[in-house]
């Protein structure tokens, strides 16, 4: 496990670490193992709580990157679950090296379909952050190609956020996008997820462009 790694899950603050593999997904595997490789190459970063005190760039840290499936599941396995992570805590998965930030010029001109579990104790976030997870590396949450930057898990006092990032605002890509996001969720008829652009989140007014 890399260096980065293990200063990531110290700052999650948990009384227990899971058992780490001995080798790192940043060390290139032997061609006999590497049997199924992705499309992109992801990186899965931290946001640790604020003090407040310090800067956004101070707080999000890249954990570890790969580029198998084999990698993936080395690395899924050996950092803490989403339901143990601090308040505050986030996880994001991107690809080939977009930084989790709406400045980034890969994510600038795109926004994010959101979905709020308010009912923290009735939901297996476990599960349906794995469940995210597959679809983005997969490439099965969306029809054209790389339009998926990344997803990202918020752990808040009143409930889990889950947002799907895309690179672009074109309604005609997002609303398939949408549709599979909630089923990748779980989600009922009864259920609204949203749709922000990423230009002028930054404003406590910020609408959804789309909802369903």
């Amino acid at each position: 496990m890399s260096e980065e790694l293990n200063q990531a899950t110290k700052d999650l603050t948990l009384e227990e670490q899971p058992q780490q593999p001995q080798q790192s997904a940043e060390q290139p595997l032997p061609e006999a193992e590497l049997k199924h490789p992705l499309n992109s190459k992801w990186t899965l970063w931290y946001t640790k709580p604020s003090n407040g005190k310090e800067a956004w760039s101070d707080l999000l840290k890249p954990i570890i990157s790969f580029s198998s499936v084999e990698e993936f599941w080395g690395i899924f396995n050996s950092v803490p679950a989403p339901s143990e992570l601090p308040l505050k805590g986030d996880y994001h998965l991107f690809r080939d090296d977009i930084k989790p930030e709406w400045e980034d010029i890969r994510n600038s001109e795109g926004g994010r379909w959101s979905f709020e579990f308010k009912s923290k104790n009735n939901v297996d976030i476990n599960e349906l952050w794995l469940r995210g997870l597959m679809s983005v590396i997969g490439e099965t949450i969306q029809d054209d190609e790389d339009e998926v930057n990344g997803i990202v898990l918020n752990n808040r006092k009143f409930a889990y956020r889950v947002s799907l990032w895309t690179k672009t605002t074109s309604k005609s890509k997002l609303t398939a996008i949408g549709e599979r996001f909630k089923k990748v969720l779980k989600l009922t008829d009864d259920d609204s997820i949203e749709f922000y652009v990423h230009k002028g989140s930054d404003q406590r007014d910020a609408k959804p462009i789309l909802m369903f």
